[in-house]
This record gives structure tokens, C-alpha cells and sequence, in this order.
């Protein structure tokens, strides 16, 4: 089986978790499958994506052997990143993703939609590839009711709507105590189209400064590791720790695996990566979602989680105050409630591939 668009060792633990996720969840529908794993970091020389006309001229003039390794797996599970199945990052994006589907259709091997966010799509193009990547899908699977809806939009309604596949990782091990992590994000730290930079950065700091005030001890965690590209959260939280000063922790961790334990061993954890949040969530924590796009809301709510606040329409100025507020109001035991929906739903997904 060959999963596109995730692996495991992305320094983005989002994608990594979209991987890990993919892994476990496969393993229990086919025990014995073997499965490889492709990106933009990891792709495979047979598949020369570097733009789009360089896999149409494969297709034509064959010189690396693409259709015979794309038709040599009996899966082909495209996760588009995640979020990545839109033309909002970009029509070449959008296409080479596409185009890499529809090779592998047309060399034989069944291609489904593993669950994502699916559209918006914002030019007349992007839907076009959209509605040919659905119809060409052995499954689609929604992760939840919005892109299930977009979907149907462009003709084809998904088999299931469950959720993100980072319900799908089993349990780490326990990590020690803690009490609040927060997650501040490198890609809101700096300037980006979201919110604004300066403003993102007062909040921050005025936030783990009330927590402070209140008594409660503060961890701060990178969610994307250190690259040489800007959007990573490693620079931002020491960043951060410089401006608070005292003894204040900074996590950066190794790996998913270790960030996983981190985040299972604390009482809350406020997030400005979706994905940071969803980890928690996961493992039975309460998050704190500081949203900055619209793909939170619609994965949140489908494991039934209401807790958060969108960086975009609320004002940042007040916003402190009730991010401390919400930390004290926030239940375990929903968290808890809303991993075993998480879970569930993937159960059905589960069930549903053994069927195929």
C-alpha cells in the first residue's frame, strides 16, 4: 500500500500524526499490508512531481518506470496532507496532487481519499481536478460534515464522515505532570495572512502572564520542529521564554512519539496548531483551541468539542482573560468523551476497508 502526503518523520508533527494515523489505522484493517510512505520530502524517483508537465511527459515518454510502480501496490491512500485537497494553497499544488491520483488510477491500483478536509475550492480549475480525483476514488472519506458536504457539491457523496486520523494512534506512554502547555505557533509568531503578527504576539504573552498570575505553571511547546523554514514553532516559544523570563520550561521534542507522552502527562493544553490540539484531545486532554483558520471549528466539533476561540473574529485584547477562564472551566472527562468519539469513528472506517 502506498500512502502520499505523510510521513512519520516530518518535522510538522501534524503530518507526522496524519502518517502515524494512516499506519495504525491500516494495520488493524490489513494486519500482514506492507505499506510505504511518500512526500514532498520522501518521494520515490519513479514519480518525477516537481511540476505537473514532468508527470505528464512520463506518462507519455516513460523513463523512470512510474505507471509500473504505482501500479505495483494494491492501495493508494492519498491524505493530501491533511488539508491539502483545495486550490487555497496554490492551483500548481493542487494539480501535482491530482495528477499523481490520477496515475495511479490509470495504472490500476484502487485510489481513495483517506480522511481530510476537502475543498474550498476557488477557481473554476480546482473544481474541475476535484470532481475528476472524487469520481476517479474507490472511497472518499470525509473527516468532517463541512467537506462531506463540499464533496457532495461537486457530485460525489463520501462513503463515511469520521474524523482526523490521529484518533486513529494508539496511546503513548504517560508523560510526567504537568500542568498547562502552550503551544505558541512560529507561524503566527511572524508576519502571515491570518491575524495580525504584533497582535498574535501580545496575546500570547499576556496569556501565559495571567496564567501566571493565577498560580498556574506554564510549559511552553513547539508543535512544528526546527527547519530552516520560518514556519516552526521553535524560534517563537524561546522567544517567548526570553520575554516571560523566570525558569519557565520550553519543550521541543524529538519526535511525535515524545510529544504525544508530553502532552498525555498534562492538565490542559492550549494550541494555536490545530494539530496540537487534536493530540490532546486524543489522549484525553483538554485543549484550548486558538483557531486562525476555518478547518478548526468543523474537526473540533465533529468529536463534539466546543472549547476555543477564533484568532480572526475575537478580540485579542480581551482574549487573555478568557483563555484563562476557559482553562479553569475546561472537564477531563469530556476530553475523554471526545476521544472515544474520535475513536469510533474510525472503528467504522476500519470495518468499512475490510469490506473492500
Amino acid at each position: 500500500m502506498l500512502i502520499l502526503w505523510a510521513e512519520e518523520s516530518s518535522p510538522n508533527l501534524g503530518v507526522a500524526a496524519l502518517a502515524r494515523g494512516s499506519r495504525d489505522l491500516l494495520r488493524r484493517a490489513f494486519p500482514h499490508a506492507e505499506l510505504t510512505f511518500t512526500n514532498y520530502g520522501a518521494r520515490p524517483p519513479e514519480v518525477p512531481w516537481g511540476r505537473p508537465r514532468s508527470l505528464l511527459r512520463e506518462r507519455v515518454l516513460p523513463r523512470y518506470g512510474m505507471q509500473e510502480y504505482l501500479g505495483g501496490f494494491d492501495l493508494v491512500w492519498d491524505t493530501r496532507s491533511g488539508d491539502s485537497f483545495s486550490d487555497i494553497y496554490g492551483l500548481g499544488r493542487h494539480m501535482t496532487m491530482s495528477m499523481v491520483h490520477e496515475m495511479a488510477c490509470q495504472a490500476g491500483a484502487t485510489a481513495m481519499m483517506a480522511p481530510q478536509t476537502i475543498g474550498p475550492f476557488t477557481t473554476r480549475r480546482g473544481r474541475l481536478l476535484a470532481r475528476r480525483t472524487l469520481s476517479r476514488s474507490g472511497l472518499v472519506i470525509a473527516r468532517d460534515p463541512h467537506s462531506a458536504q463540499a464533496a457532495a457539491q461537486l457530485g460525489r457523496r463520501p462513503e463515511l464522515t469520521t474524523t482526523d486520523l490521529v484518533f486513529a494512534i494508539d496511546r503513548p506512554a504517560l508523560g510526567r505532570r504537568r500542568d498547562v502547555l502552550l503551544n505558541v505557533s512560529g507561524l503566527l509568531w511572524n508576519e502571515n495572512p491570518h491575524v495580525s503578527a504584533p497582535g498574535y504576539r501580545r496575546m500570547i504573552r499576556e496569556t501565559f502572564e495571567a496564567l501566571r498570575a493565577e498560580g498556574r505553571e506554564i510549559a511552553l511547546l513547539a508543535h512544528v520542529l526546527d527547519t530552516p523554514s520560518p514556519d516552526n514553532d521553535v524560534p517563537a516559544v524561546r522567544a517567548l521564554a526570553d520575554e516571560v523570563g523566570g525558569d519557565t520550561e520550553v519543550i521541543v521534542p524529538a519526535d511525535l512519539d515524545e510529544t504525544r507522552s508530553v502532552i498525555s502527562g498534562a492538565e490542559a493544553l492550549i494550541g494555536s496548531r490545530m494539530h496540537a490540539c487534536l493530540n490532546a484531545l486524543s489522549v484525553g486532554v483538554p485543549s484550548v483551541p486558538l483557531a486562525y483558520s476555518r478547518k478548526f471549528a468543523p474537526l473540533l466539533e465533529s468529536v463534539g468539542w466546543t472549547a476555543g476561540f477564533d484568532l480572526r473574529t475575537d478580540d485579542l485584547e480581551t482574549l487573555p482573560a478568557k483563555v484563562v477562564s476557559q482553562v479553569a472551566g475546561i472537564s477531563t472527562a469530556e476530553a475523554g468523551a471526545a476521544a472515544a468519539r474520535g475513536s469510533a469513528s474510525l472503528d467504522s472506517l476500519v470495518d468499512l476497508l475490510r469490506q473492500q
